[in-house]
């Protein structure tokens, strides 16, 4: 009977030389490039079709691609194994250490196979046959590699140099990293060199040993990762704060350099790393003339060249030995000896923050821009402003009421300072739109009742009211005086006569209670309780602009400045593209789960004030951070299912909270109609998906005017009200989504 080897297939990768077909979202494993399945499922198969021997399945992925992992386990018999769950990525070396603990408490030591999810293999019998070629060496102790003897000067693959041959398995003399040509020949030339598979056969023990002798760090920090795991009937899950903590690098670096006396095993079979686009010309089925075509593509008098169109007609005259790979919202084109450095296109556009790196474009595309016009302003104007001006109004104890139940009747609640002055300011941007309805009157009776029930003595505002008007919440709060400051700077604009004195006298009590005496932002109360928020400070900066948008004066502008700053120093993280939410008194994120918390919503709220302000100072370099925001939240905060912004992911992406609101859609929308134009892509048809979005899970399923806040991960409402707080983020953003297309489709 054949020995039992535990398989393991490491699907970590991004695959950026193959972009713009292969992202973040979306990495090659999980594309179809031959018609037969996903890479990752084809391997999956091969796997499983060992001929003899028990040979458990289990996949190592990283956790924000678990529902694509699952979709290609799907009917596949794995033979008691599993997916492993990595939070973030922390390199092949962690990977090897994971397989390796996993065997070791789940059958002992054993034998282990590693394999990456990507690599084309169409002789799945001869692999087998050369892995259990290799079994003898590998149960013997050794470490065992797969060489293949190279037929070209390759350069975008490893080498491994051997000495003796002791039987079919060689001694491996060193290993070698990707050559430049003239190496890449002489290699060729010499004889005794041979391309790395990535793939490893070893005894758990063994490569346990390995660890120990070479990276115990790295062992003993993925050993308490793993034995604080979760499972589920879904995966086996690590988690984050432990994960995070194993040194990130490569099993070639950590081990194989390092280790003595390891085993290479000539590979049988044919393979191929799928690594560039020259790799997919020489495995893909061609025509007459040496070309691979795919998708909706005319060429003519073309001979071999890799033509790839995905969506939209592309056509070719004349070209020879060039790669061209088009999809929804870029395009690459490149001789195909030079598509292996499309790398240095992926780090260009990284730093310059692009989105095409990040996400891929949605497949529910709306191409034609405006076509959500008709339908966006009857709900706006026809639908929802005269209901909310209203059955919204509180004419009994005065300003608005805090919720609407879904038969449109008032909630007896108590009544945020914030939502009455996010109903003014929601009013006074419809009359700025042309709204015919009673603006006037609704803004003056909502700041009556703000200024004449909301006041402090120090000349503040109080966080809630009760229904009549009497004070509940004395506390005097940054956040609600961003809402009341926006509130009057709009109403400013439309022409109240007291809301420049109001918003006066509010910027004297932030300056004088609310601002740290260090002049490092602004605290969260007046008595300086509570830990740091970014949020406040964002909402403040919409504000500063506001009231420079509504005077001109620059003394508005420096304000926000200082907000920039902030935003700069700590809220923003370089390396993840992600905004801190909670921090303690020094700028630094708070511990635990809080500190990692990060908001799609408040990322996209964030990029289109970025750009604003851009534009207003001229530091255009902001519009880079902008798009890094918005890239970061499309790539990891987006539930796939129905495409809506989660609440709360952490900063490598891990869904904390799954529920979706409806005012980060809205942001969205502000965030893609701000980036629109400013140098990126074309954005049109993301926004048009966007407000798709926006109608078909939060407003459609709602009584006229109203519309669903909450959703479940799986599209089902959570609501049990409808919140007037949300209506400002609504109005803002299909006012503006009017305004960008106003002339297009009716």
């Amino acid at each position: 009977m054949s020995q039992r080897i535990v398989s393991f297939v490491m699907s970590g990768g991004v695959g950026s030389r193959l972009w713009p077909l292969s992202r973040e979202d979306n990495p090659k494993q999980f594309h179809d490039f031959s018609g037969d399945g996903s890479m990752l499922a084809k391997t999956l198969r091969r796997l499983a079709a060992r001929p003899q021997g028990e040979t458990p399945i289990f996949l190592i992925a990283a956790e924000r691609h678990a529902e694509r992992v699952h979709a290609d386990l799907a009917g596949l018999d794995l033979a008691g194994g599993g997916p492993l769950f990595e939070p973030t990525g922390r390199n092949t070396a962690a990977a090897v250490a994971l397989a390796s603990l996993r065997t070791l408490s789940e059958y002992g030591d054993e034998l282990v196979l590693v394999v990456p999810s990507d690599h084309e293999i169409s002789t799945p019998g001869q692999f087998w046959q050369s892995v259990e070629a290799g079994a003898a060496a590998a149960n013997a102790g050794r470490l065992v590699v797969f060489g293949l003897k190279p037929t070209q000067p390759e350069t975008g693959y490893g080498y491994i140099e051997v000495g003796t041959d002791k039987g079919g398995v060689f001694d491996v003399s060193r290993f070698v990293e990707k050559p430049d040509l003239a190496t890449a020949q002489a290699y060729l030339d010499a004889g005794s060199f041979y391309w790395n598979t990535g793939i490893f056969l070893f005894r758990a023990g063994a490569m346990r040993d390995a660890f120990a002798a070479h990276e115990p760090k790295i062992w003993q920090a993925t050993e308490t990762a793993y034995k604080a795991a979760t499972s589920d009937l879904s995966g086996l899950y690590m988690p984050l704060e432990l994960y995070s903590a194993i040194p990130s690098t490569s099993i070639d670096y950590a081990i194989m350099e390092r280790a003595k006396d390891i085993a290479m095993v000539p590979a049988g079979f044919r393979w191929n790393d799928l690594g560039s686009w020259q790799s997919l010309l020489d495995v893909g089925p061609s025509d007459e003339q040496g070309n691979v075509i795919i998708g909706d593509v005319v060429a003519i008098d073309c001979e071999n060249s890799y033509i790839r169109g995905d969506g939209r007609l592309l056509s070719a005259i004349g070209m020879k030995d060039v790669a061209i790979v088009s999809t929804a919202d870029a395009t690459f084109v490149a001789p195909v000896s030079h598509s292996q450095h499309v790398k240095k296109i992926v780090e260009q556009l990284e730093k310059s923050g692009r989105l095409e790196t990040r996400f891929t474009p949605a497949h529910d595309r709306v191409i034609e821009s405006g076509a959500w016009r008709r339908r966006v302003r009857h709900w706006l104007f026809e639908e929802t402003l005269p209901l909310w001006s209203t059955v919204g109004v509180d004419e009994r104890h005065g300003g608005f009421h805090e919720a609407l139940g879904f038969d449109a009747s008032p909630l007896m609640k108590l009544k945020r300072m914030r939502t009455q002055a996010r109903q003014v300011y929601a009013f006074a941007v419809a009359k700025e739109r042309g709204w015919d309805g009673p603006a006037d009157r609704l803004i003056t009776h909502g700041i009556d009742f703000m200024a004449g029930q909301g006041r402090t003595k120090r000349g503040g505002w109080v966080r809630t009211l009760n229904i009549d008007g009497s004070v509940a919440d004395p506390v005097e709060d940054a956040y609600d005086h961003s809402c009341v400051l926006l509130a009057l700077a709009h109403a400013h604009m439309s022409g109240h006569p007291d809301a420049l004195r109001l918003g006066e006298e509010t910027f004297a009590f932030l300056d004088a209670h609310l601002e740290d005496a260090r002049m490092t932002g602004f605290l969260e109360t007046s008595d300086g309780a509570e830990e740091r928020r970014s949020n406040p400070h964002m909402h403040l900066l919409e504000a500063f602009l506001a009231w420079h948008k509504a005077t001109g004066e620059r003394a508005y502008l420096r304000r926000a400045a200082r907000i920039i700053d902030l935003f700069r120093s700590h809220f923003f993280d370089a390396e993840s593209w992600t905004l801190g939410e909670y921090f303690d008194d020094g700028w630094k994120p708070v511990a635990g789960e809080k500190g990692a918390w990060t908001e799609p919503g408040h990322h996209f709220e964030w990029a289109s004030l970025l750009v604003d302000f851009a534009a207003r100072s001229g530091q255009g370099e902001l519009t880079a951070f902008a798009r890094k925001l918005y890239a970061s939240a499309v790539a990891n905060g987006l539930n796939r299912a129905t495409g809506l912004a989660y609440g709360a992911v952490s900063r490598q992406g891990l869904p904390l909270d799954t529920v979706s609101r409806s005012w980060p859609q809205a942001e969205a929308i502000k965030a893609a109609i701000a980036l629109e134009g400013s140098g990126g892509p074309d954005l049109k048809p993301e926004i048009e998906a966007r407000v798709g979005r926006l109608f078909r899970w939060h407003i459609d399923p709602a009584p006229l005017g109203l519309w669903i806040d909450r959703i479940d991960e799986r599209g089902r409402s959570l609501a049990t009200e409808v919140p007037a707080s949300i209506f400002y983020h609504l109005v803002c953003a299909l006012t503006q989504y009017l305004d960008g297309t106003a002339g297009e489709s009716q």
